[in-house]
Order: C-alpha cells, then sequence, then structure tokens
C-alpha cells in the first residue's frame, strides 16, 4: 500500500516559514515531512547519512540545517543516541482523525519508539482526544515498566553515568551563565553524550561555555541560546575552535 503524507497549504502561509526560513530551510523541512522514513506518529529514525543522500547535500550541510530546526526554529528533536527524530507540531495536522484503523496504527508505531521524551514532546500537540491519551499513555508506560528496558541496556547507562561527568558540566554552565539547568534532562544528557563519543572531554565543554558566554551574555537577543542544545548541538566543535573575541552572531545566519 502506498504511504502518502498531508502537507497543508498554510505551510505556505505561516509567518515563521515566510519570515524566518530560508530556500534551503523550506526543502528541508518537506523533506523531514514527506521523506519515505516518516511514520503516522510524526516520530521515526533516520541518519544523517541517509539524510544528506536524499537530499543530495553534504553531512556538514545538513548538520548545519538540523541545527537551525533543533535550536533556532525548534520545530523537530532528534536523537544522536538512536537517530529518531520528533516533528513538534505533527499531531496538529496530521492526527485529527480518530478511528480504529489510525489507533491501531497509532499504538503500534508507538511501542516501537526508543526514545519516550519524543512522544511526550509531539503528543502535546495532537488534537484528537483520543489519540492523544494513547501518547500519554505510551509515555507513562515506556518510562515506568521494566519490561520496556532491557537489563543490558540498564547496564550500560549505569556504566555511562560513572563515566561521563553530566553534573560537572551542567553545574559549570549554571555557574558560569547563571542558568538553572538541571542535571537529569535526558534530552540535555543526549547531546553531551554525544559529543563525549566524539572524543570532547571536560574541559572541552567547559571552553564552549567560556566562549559562547563572553560572546552572548552581553547581548539580550542572544543570551537565551545560552543553552545546553545549542553550545552542545552539532555547532560543537566550531565553538571549541572560534577565537575568544567575537564579531558578533546572527541567528539568521545560515552558518549557525
Amino acid at each position: 500500500m502506498a504511504k502518502f503524507r498531508m502537507v497543508h497549504t498554510e505551510f505556505w502561509n505561516d509567518p515563521k516559514t515566510i519570515e524566518e526560513m530560508t530556500p534551503e530551510d523550506k526543502y528541508f523541512f518537506l523533506y523531514l515531512l514527506t521523506n519515505p522514513n516518516t511514520k503516522q506518529i510524526g516520530i521515526y529514525q533516520i541518519t544523517k547519512k541517509q539524510m544528506a543522500f536524499d537530499m543530495g547535500y553534504s553531512m556538514e550541510t545538513i548538520n548545519s540545517l538540523l541545527d537551525r530546526f533543533l535550536s533556532h526554529h525548534e520545530l523537530v528533536r532528534y536523537n544522536e543516541e538512536t537517530r529518531e527524530i520528533a516533528i513538534r507540531n505533527w499531531g496538529k495536522f496530521n492526527l485529527n482523525r480518530g478511528g480504529k484503523p489510525m489507533i491501531d496504527c497509532v499504538t503500534s508505531e508507538l511501542e516501537h519508539v526508543k526514545d519516550s521524551s519524543l512522544i511526550d514532546y509531539v503528543g502535546k500537540n495532537v488534537g484528537n482526544a483520543t489519540l492523544k491519551d494513547l501518547y500519554d499513555t505510551s509515555t507513562s508506560r515506556t518510562t515506568s515498566s521494566p519490561q520496556y528496558k532491557e537489563e543490558e541496556e540498564e547496564e550500560e547507562e549505569d556504566k555511562e553515568e560513572e563515566i561521563v561527568p553530566y553534573a560537572e558540566i551542567i553545574n559549570y554552565l549554571n555557574e558560569i551563565a547563571d542558568k538553572n539547568y538541571r542535571t537529569s534532562t535526558s534530552k540535555t544528557k543526549t547531546l553531551i553524550h554525544a559529543r563525549w563519543k566524539e572524543g570532547f572531554r571536560v574541559d572541552d565543554f567547559k571552553k564552549v561555555i567560556d566562549v559562547k558566554n563572553n560572546e552572548w551574555k552581553n547581548d539580550k537577543s542572544m543570551q537565551k541560546f545560552i543553552r545546553p542544545e545549542t553550545l552542545f548541538g552539532t555547532k560543537f566543535e566550531g565553538y571549541l575552535n572560534q577565537e575568544t573575541k567575537s564579531t558578533g552572531y546572527n541567528p539568521n545566519n545560515d552558518a549557525f
């Protein structure tokens, strides 16, 4: 059976699309909404390499575009470990009708989501009450029931906690930038762990925090970007290697 995805004509009239998105942004967003990997629930697994191949872009361009949608547009979330992406407003436009076939499909697909925080992220904007209950129930079940976690995964998480100093990194950010981020947030830990696997260590994280805090702390339009999803995202290495003195930052610049 052929699959199809709905893209409302409102897409082109939305102020965010008109005023904030570049032509590449629009192309990338349409790809995220309609590529063959998409699921009915608005959460699906896809690698950056697959995105680059399908769109004919380099990995650098894909990383830049994905970072814009994570940190600037804030329209998606991406788990670097599970390779799962979630579309924030998917349920608002694609999950308005119920019925048994839809309920069965959504129930089945939700069971295969590895990162339960993505279910909650999409579920908040599901319009249909029955389908929204499925998201809420699935989030609760996957976060509280032992049957959804293999013992091997739990052991791996325990080892990871001992190796990656999440608390030290986040506490340093809170101290330097006068923030109050929690050390237990799964999204933040996922970002830190991804950078850690790439070989970066505590001093690297602290340097990025220092560099970007010094650059953005006195700029009201940029202060909001002194946060884990921006600092520890795919631009981490670039931030690490930039000169301490900055000529300024423009969030609409394609390099972001």
